[in-house]
């Protein structure tokens, strides 16, 4: 999306924000400045990325004027084995920013999806890197079309007919709400962040799904999150399994 950076800095003068035209990753930029003490909340953006990073080492399409993709520096006092509950405060605040700028209805999928009517419309990505946590979001807005060969089925905001909102705006709240959700992280702890994701979470909870777990796939029932923020999944044997990494998928009724 092109962004009007000037209007970015009035609206918010002290936040750091760096924005490319093109970049070959904003997670790859954010690292470069994290090492150089970069600020907590400082934002590295670009119109286009020629190697987006998903997860588990997927690629992230990235063309330009069609989604916004950036990176956050967070520097919370929070260790490193906490990034899945701060990857769940991200979800929140990316769907909670998403309502108040469309007309849209979003849901959670653990551990970093954001879904518009089951489809995918945005990507999480957090990783620990010399003192800081770098979380890498893609918003799909403007597609029209996406490869048929997605893990998961892919949609925009364009498609699902939400209106057009200033990009510097949505920024603005997005920027809010992240430090909001980590400070409820950081003072009430994880079990509040996972409560909040349980009732915002189809998925958490009694959802029918299928894990891929890389060489295997489990089926079973989601049955909430245990209290560091990993999935239980119930085996058809009536077994818990805690999903740790692996793309959980729903399955068709």
């Amino acid at each position: 999306m092109i962004v009007d950076i000037v209007k970015l800095y009035h609206l918010m003068p002290t936040r750091a924000v760096e924005w490319h035209m093109e970049l070959g990753s904003t997670m790859d930029r954010a690292a470069e400045l994290a090492a150089k003490e970069a600020l907590h909340g400082t934002i590295v953006g670009a119109e286009s990325q020629t190697d987006g990073e998903g997860r588990l080492g997927r690629k992230w399409l990235s063309r330009s004027g069609e989604g916004l993709y950036l990176t956050y520096i967070l520097r919370k006092e929070l260790p490193p084995h906490d990034s899945p509950a701060l990857t769940i405060c991200l979800g929140l605040a990316v769907a909670e920013a998403l309502a108040r700028h469309s007309n849209l209805r979003f849901d959670l999928r653990w551990p970093n999806d954001v879904l518009v009517n089951d489809r995918k419309v945005c990507g999480i990505l957090v990783k620990y890197d010399k003192g800081a946590f770098l979380a890498g979001i893609g918003i799909n807005i403007k597609q029209t079309e996406f490869p048929t060969d997605l893990a998961t089925p892919a949609t925009s905001l364009a498609l699902e007919g939400a209106p057009d909102f200033a990009t510097e705006q949505f920024l603005v709240s997005l920027s809010e709400l992240i430090d909001s959700y980590l400070d409820i992280l950081a003072e009430e702890g994880k079990d509040k962040v996972l409560d909040l994701f349980t009732f915002a979470s189809s998925f958490a909870r009694g959802r029918a799904v299928e894990v891929d777990f890389g060489e295997y796939s489990e089926r079973g029932v989601t049955d909430g999150l245990n209290e560091d923020g990993y999935l239980w999944l119930r085996l058809p044997s009536g077994e818990r399994k805690l999903v740790v990494a692996g793309g959980v998928r729903p399955i068709p009724e």
